[in-house]
């Protein structure tokens, strides 16, 4: 299987933007502990939440092809199955079937939706962020409007609460905060 130290390296080659090579890493570490609460392989799923928006500056402009240019980019690489069917179902390309396509595809908008949260706190940090925070704030359609609410919501269909998502999600982030600058 590809390492992270490849998957890195493709990341830094293909995007360009700083804050989206961060969301992939956050992505990574969200879907990490998933992986870890549903006793599953969490490298794989690290990797399927870090290599998710590979494509998206070739993308951006043309979201038919999102997840299927990701594809192409990977396909001389040792990438599982399990894995590009996850990239695939994060962006709607691919029905939601597994457990790791279910978990992707809310792990994907929490976390700019946590991201959000931290930045406009005055401290601008993951730390002084917490579960009630934000919770007030997803009630505010006006707030972070990019993170589509009802995906976040999707994470019921992993089993669990949006409380203990945000929880997991939060805590996950948290984890890698330095590397995140929040």
């Amino acid at each position: 299987m590809i390492t992270r130290d490849r998957a890195l390296e493709l990341l830094k080659k293909h995007l360009k933007n700083r804050n989206l090579f961060k969301h992939c890493l956050a992505v990574e570490a969200v879907m990490r502990e998933l992986a870890k609460k549903f006793g599953e392989d969490e490298e794989l799923w690290g990797l399927t939440g870090l290599l998710h928006d590979l494509d998206y500056d070739y993308t951006k402009n043309d979201p038919e092809k999102h997840g299927l240019v990701t594809l192409e980019l990977l396909k001389d690489e040792d990438v599982p199955q399990e894995m590009l069917d996850g990239i695939l179902a994060h962006c709607g390309k691919k029905e939601r079937n597994t457990l790791i396509e279910k978990a992707i595809y809310p792990a994907d908008p929490v976390t700019g939706f946590i991201v959000a949260a931290a930045l406009i706190r005055p401290e601008k940090k993951l730390e002084v962020v917490d579960v009630q925070f934000l919770k007030r704030r997803f009630k505010e359609k006006a707030f972070a409007k990019g993170a589509n609410r009802e995906q976040i919501k999707a994470c019921e269909k992993i089993g669990m609460t949006l409380d203990e998502f945000l929880e997991l999600s939060l805590n996950a982030m948290k984890k890698i905060s330095a590397e995140l600058g929040l």
